[in-house]
This record gives C-alpha cells, structure tokens and sequence, in this order.
C-alpha cells in the first residue's frame, strides 16, 4: 500500500512523485509555493501566504518522502 501525505487538502501519493522544485515567490504577488511533479506529467502547485509557510510544508514533505 503507497503511503499517503496530506497537503492543502490533497493527498499525495509518495510514492508517484518525482520531483519537487524550490520554494520561490508566485506571479501576481499571490504568495510564495514550490511545484510538485508526478510520474504521468501531472504538477500540482501549492501556494502559501508567507515565505516561512511554504518553506515549513516543503521540509515536511521532504521529510515524509524520505521516511518511505
């Protein structure tokens, strides 16, 4: 059974994916997120109101990534 992680309301299945980019800050002044990239080309990108925020929930998932 994959492991599952919540973020924001979705649940990530772990073990599909690939790739996660650094935080950096959103178009439009919305915020800062980073992207996460599935096998299958799917991306999913995850906005926060503060840099600190979106720092936090990457390292967590890193965390929980590397835990599997």
């Amino acid at each position: 059974m994959a492991a599952i992680y919540e973020l924001q309301g979705y649940a990530i299945a772990l073990d599909k994916v690939v790739f996660l980019t650094r935080v950096f800050q959103a178009e439009d002044g919305e915020g800062y997120q980073f992207n996460i990239r599935f096998s299958g080309d799917l991306r999913l990108a995850p906005k926060f109101p503060a840099r600190h925020e979106a720092d936090l929930a990457r390292s967590l998932l890193t965390k929980a990534l590397n835990e599997r």
